[in-house]
């Protein structure tokens, strides 16, 4: 149960003054969430990102040209338009002249907030037009009395369509009003230490700015905010964790006949790393403890023959594997990598997807249930009622940030005990790992197998495709494939990105039949049939869409241009990237770019063609992007920030982590004095889901 303490900060937001039911709407719009609508803790939590500085209050000889000012003037005449102008009034002070200026104004309301003789103050933006100084339409228009009301720096929020700042300024103070009296959860040294305010202190703070540097993300008052939450989401971590780890595992030893089989079918030897990973996972598996370990890996680094290795001990101790993959097309490539590795070592293997007819289905069926299929590799269809395994060992979860906690928890939960070995191919921050995946124990390859050629990668502005096209025609008559990848499907009237569809179009007038297309759009048996056109060397070139950023693997393809490359993300190219360099041959990335580039989409670009290291160009990413962006957060459902940004505050999440475990190490149950304050800061920022688990036991 939620403690009565914070009832008020979850009543609706339409409860707040001077927010009426048109307004409630767009709060829900822009706050709500999918079972609820805007509640006074989501406008509290909605802190401003940056502010307007009414400070500065200059004579009009003064005021700084494009700078706001907040400034005292006399009017002196209204100039009201001729046809279509503006209504201009002409003001002064004791320094000179400024001129207001309203488009599309109400006479009469411009007549009233301005009248001649009055003395008033204006604040807004000051540029110059002929000479002349002007304020275009002041933000503000008040007399003495008014000033005193006037916020010294006027948040600025993120906004939906129709809904004015004013009203999200009047609903924060609202809110901030319904704040109740709270402990402090926080260890009083550490906050004395960091010079921190209390947690209220800090919503005010941030709320009622008092200088610009008080919204900075490194300011001492989003620091607060962000160490609460960051330490509450470890909290939340710790206890799903620790709840997940109280069903036992069963220990998997296995006895190595079938690892040294695998690995002696393999047509290179392990890397270091791989090795490594081996190691660390076959003593989790081993152990009485349930396993749940991240396998990171570079693009190209051998993570599917760990998860086969991985599978094939469960095997030995006589239990069954399964792969989970969030692609009909990613678990295809997994399946078809594992089967030949697989069977030579005596191992059945299935592929189960939304697509088997009803036949395959029952038939895969009967084999999990009765224990004759050692592995299936599937997507989600995995995680549905009627996949009954007979002794389910290992769950393997492929790019498990696609899945939905429930989803990837779904697989575990198919037998008591299930080991889980999920697996990422995007190389993940060390601090974004840490708040992301904190429940996990972490293995990564960065190495690359042996063989693998370097990808030399150019930028090449797009005004120069005509050479590039040219320089296909020379490399498909010496045998090359090639990818080529285009933003979006179909051309869109507010859009000057290529299409695809269109793409393709351009490149058959050239090629002819050896250009084939694949994009997210296309029915599942049609992109099947793409790929492998493409795999079996029928096409040469591969126009796509994003669709082949993750697994696809065709170790003939030599060549990959990147059209628009200014518009993808930094990661996202390096998944592209590694689409080629997958095969003995040299290999080549064409990164077409329209100019003029801005300072970001600059950077990009040069560290791509710095560097092949996915760990070095995630972090390049994260200062560049941030971490939603990197892990698909406002796609996924993975667990995005309110507050903390881990680009600026990775800091702050060690201490959190470190905080987070000497807590639980001393009060498990959170009974103590601080762990009953605590248990208000998981409710605040909504992870009491790890109350419930600790309630379950």
């Amino acid at each position: 149960m939620r403690p009565p303490l914070l009832d008020p900060l979850f009543a609706s937001a339409s409860s707040l003054p001077g927010i009426g039911p048109k307004n409630a709407q767009l709060l829900d719009r822009l706050l709500g969430g999918l079972e609820h609508g805007a509640r006074v803790l989501d406008v509290l939590m909605h802190l401003p990102h940056d502010g307007v500085d009414r400070r500065n209050r200059p004579t009009i000889a003064q005021a700084p040209v494009g700078a706001v000012s907040t400034i005292r003037i006399r009017v002196v005449e209204h100039r009201p338009p001729r046809a279509k102008g503006p209504y201009r009034v002409l003001a002064e002070d004791e320094t000179g002249d400024l001129t207001l200026v309203f488009f599309r104004a109400n006479g009469g309301w411009v007549e009233k907030a301005l009248p001649v003789g009055a003395t008033r103050w204006v604040s807004g933006l000051v540029e110059m037009f002929d000479y002349y100084k002007q304020m275009v339409h002041p933000d503000r228009i008040l007399d003495e009395e008014g000033l005193k009301s006037l916020p010294p720096v006027e948040p600025v929020y993120g906004l939906t369509e129709g809904l004015f700042p004013r009203v999200m300024t009047k609903a924060a103070a609202g809110a901030l009003a319904r704040l109740p009296t709270l402990p402090e959860w926080l260890d009083a040294a550490f906050v004395r230490s960091n010079g921190w305010p209390t947690f209220a202190e800090a919503l005010r703070r941030a709320h009622e700015p008092q200088a610009p540097a008080d919204l900075k993300p490194d300011s001492k008052t989003f620091a607060r905010l962000a160490y609460d939450e960051l330490l509450s989401h470890q909290l939340a971590l710790r206890l799903v964790r620790s709840k997940a780890q109280a069903v036992r595992g069963r220990p998997q030893p296995g006895d190595g006949v079938l690892r040294a089989t695998l690995i002696k079918a393999l047509p290179f030897a392990l890397t270091g790393d791989q090795t490594k990973a081996l190691k660390e996972i076959a003593a989790d598996l081993a152990s009485d403890k349930r396993m749940l370990r991240l396998l990171q890996g570079d693009v190209g680094s051998g993570k599917t023959v760990v998860a086969l290795l991985a599978m094939a001990q469960a095997i030995e101790a006589g239990r069954q594997a399964a792969l989970m993959a969030p692609t009909e097309i990613l678990a295809r490539q997994h399946f078809e990598t594992i089967k030949p590795l697989a069977e030579a070592a005596g191992l059945t293997v299935a592929l189960a997807t939304g697509r088997d007819k009803a036949t395959e289905r029952r038939a895969t069926l009967a084999a999990l249930a009765s224990g004759a299929l050692n592995i299936v590799v599937g997507t989600h269809a995995l995680v549905q009622e009627d996949f009954v395994f007979r002794d389910l060992g290992l769950a393997v979860i492929d790019e498990q940030h696609r899945f939905g906690v429930q989803q990837r928890l779904a697989l575990g939960e198919k037998n008591a005990g299930v080991d889980v070995l999920a697996m990422t191919a995007t190389p993940i921050p060390r601090s974004l790992a840490l708040a992301y995946f904190g429940d996990m124990d972490l293995s990564a390859l960065r190495e690359k197998p042996p063989g693998r050629q370097p990808i030399t990668t150019v930028t090449i502005n797009a005004e120069r495709i005509d050479e590039v096209v040219a320089g296909l025609g020379r490399a498909l008559k010496g045998g090359a494939r090639v990818y080529w990848v285009c933003p979006l499907v179909a051309e869109s009237e507010d859009s000057d990105l290529a299409a695809a569809q269109g793409r393709a179009e351009d490149l058959q007038k050239f090629f002819g039949d050896k250009v084939g297309l694949v994009h997210g759009q296309m029915k599942g048996r049609d992109k099947d049939a793409a790929m492998e056109a493409f795999a079996s060397g029928a096409t040469q070139i591969l126009v796509a869409t994003t669709v082949i950023e993750v697994g696809v693997n065709v170790p003939e393809a030599t060549v990959m241009v990147i059209e628009h490359a200014e518009r993808f993300g930094l990661a996202q190219l390096h998944q592209l990237r590694g689409r080629v360099g997958r095969g003995d041959r040299k290999s080549s990335c064409i990164l077409l770019y329209a100019g003029p580039l801005g300072e970001t989409a600059k950077a990009r670009l040069e560290i791509l063609r710095e560097t092949e290291d996915g760990f070095r160009i995630a972090e390049e990413d994260l200062k560049l992007r941030g971490e939603g962006e990197i892990l698909g957060v406002r796609q996924s459902g993975a667990p995005g920030f309110r507050i903390a940004r881990l680009e600026v505050h990775a800091d702050l999440l060690r201490f959190a982590r470190d905080d987070a475990e000497k807590l639980l190490a001393a009060d498990p149950d959170l009974r103590g004095e601080r762990g009953d304050s605590i248990k208000l800061l998981l409710y605040l920022f909504e992870r009491e889901t790890a109350l419930k688990l600790l309630r379950a036991g």
